[in-house]
């Protein structure tokens, strides 16, 4: 048992790797099997299909992604600083993500795509409203904020570097958009006080990645 696991864990594992990197219609079962150095007969064995496949994955991520955001939260010193948690978790996995992943999915797995907008728009959505809503009770964010309209604005907002007719215009990557979209969010939301705090995360965090640089 233990065993069939870890093959299935590996599999899993190199088909998430080779999909971030190369998008989801590039990579082949084959291509999987190869980098394994097992038989895409091996393969089917765990998986009936590509779209077995590329469902596992999807939901692995999903659940993984969830994990640590929700350790963040709980982590968080206030709204804000929930904010910065969250953007160096989206920023980190954007930096290996190939930008045709998205719309890889939405065009050739339905199913895997119906998750992706599930999570989107059910969890995403959720904490966003949340971490709105803690940010107006600290005091934080603005207190004339349409609680519902900028969570929507921000969860669809999240998506917008992977539209083609975007990412193909603009000469940066995916992280580095996404970083400043997070930025143009968050400073349409905060109050004089929260925007001295988010001054003092941004130099924290840029002092950070200084030093790591």
């Amino acid at each position: 048992m233990t065993e069939l696991s870890d093959t299935h864990k590996r599999i899993s594992e190199k088909a998430s790797e080779l999909f971030m990197q190369y998008g989801l219609r590039s990579v082949s079962m084959d291509d999987i099997a190869n980098n394994l150095g097992i038989s895409k007969k091996t393969i089917y064995q765990y998986f009936a299909d590509k779209d077995e496949l590329v469902n596992a994955v999807v939901g692995s991520i999903i659940q993984h992604n969830q994990q640590i955001c929700d350790f963040d939260r709980s982590e968080a010193k206030d709204a804000i600083h929930e904010i910065f948690l969250a953007m160096d978790l989206v920023v980190a996995m954007f930096r290996s993500m190939n930008p045709s992943l998205l719309f890889d999915m939405q065009k050739y797995y339905p199913g895997a795509f119906a998750k992706f907008a599930q999570h989107k728009n059910d969890y995403i959505y959720g904490i966003i409203r949340d971490n709105i809503t803690r940010g107006i009770r600290e005091e934080l964010y603005r207190p004339e904020i349409r609680v519902d309209v900028m969570a929507r604005f921000r969860v669809e907002s999240i998506i917008i570097p992977f539209n083609p007719e975007f990412h193909t215009k603009v000469k940066e990557g995916l992280a580095d958009i996404e970083e400043e979209l997070t930025y143009h969010f968050l400073y349409g939301l905060i109050s004089p006080k929260g925007y001295k705090l988010t001054q003092k995360y941004q130099q924290e965090r840029i002092q950070k990645l200084q030093a790591n640089a």
